[in-house]
């Protein structure tokens, strides 16, 4: 017979859900010793886990992966939040109006920090020659410039503040967009993916072609053709119309790639 300190009935609550998270690392750490394998979770030196902290990996994944907004759609099961986070305000942890720890809160951390790590892998390919493309080029470049590169901390409540402060910098705040092979150096009147009249970030999963906001490095450009030759390969299996989409469609990313190549410069030509 299983026998359980948990109530068998009923909602799960916050100290019950609480206790789980550390059963499960618990038994996470006695499954690492029993099999012999090096990982385990370590005791955090901040104490326990608990549900609130995993804000913090939710926002990660609203803010820096693919596909992030849905994610947040389908935690708090509105789909309007697809449309834009920020107008989804009036529910529970989403509100911007109560507490500092609420989930837009977190989430300008996180933006922020995505945008500094972006800022930085810029820098980097700068460093080593990367030719630059985009009417944006040279505002990408003094951006990058001027934030430092975020080595890790702790996230005070000072930090929180200035995470918003460093958002709202119209036009010298860094966006990757790994699905449209590019970055946005996010400026509202520029922008073509219609952001509201407030907006600090752009809407990345509307990225449309010809934005005055767009800046490519050689590496954009690298991966563009090996997107265009994958599709080709694609196509070659694929029953028409369909295929002949396909094709059309690489087309387009290989004369996005030839425009790089015939625009690009090295960022000193941009100063």
């Amino acid at each position: 017979m299983i026998t359980t300190r948990y109530a068998p009935y009923g909602a799960l609550k916050n100290n019950t859900l609480n206790e789980r998270v550390e059963d499960f690392v618990a038994w996470v750490n006695r499954e690492a010793e029993a099999q012999g394998l090096p990982h385990h979770i370590p005791k955090d030196p901040h104490g326990p886990i608990g549900l609130a902290r995993f804000r913090r990996t939710l926002a990660w994944h609203i803010a820096r992966q693919p596909g992030g907004l849905i994610a947040l759609a389908i935690q708090y099961g509105h789909l309007r939040t697809v449309l834009d986070a920020r107008t989804s305000s009036g529910y529970a942890s989403r509100s911007r109006s109560r507490s500092r720890h609420r989930i837009h809160s977190v989430l300008d951390v996180e933006t922020a920090l995505a945008a500094a790590d972006t800022a930085a892998r810029l820098r980097d390919r700068v460093a080593a020659d990367e030719n630059i493309s985009g009417s944006a080029a040279r505002r990408a470049l003094t951006a990058a410039a001027q934030v430092p590169r975020f080595k890790g901390r702790i996230v005070s409540n000072t930090f929180v503040r200035k995470a918003s402060a460093f958002l709202a910098r119209n036009g010298v705040v860094l966006f990757d967009n790994p699905d449209a092979f590019l970055i946005c150096a996010f400026k509202r009147e520029n922008a073509l993916c219609e952001p509201d009249p407030d907006a600090n970030a752009p809407r990345q999963y509307d990225c449309r072609p010809g934005c005055g906001n767009a800046v490519r490095t050689d590496t954009h450009a690298r991966l563009l053709r090996e997107r265009a030759g994958e599709i080709y390969q694609l196509s070659a299996h694929a029953p028409e119309p369909v295929g002949k989409r396909m094709r059309a469609n690489a087309d387009r990313l290989r004369e996005t790639t030839e425009t790089h190549d015939a625009t690009a410069h090295r960022a000193e030509a941009w100063a």
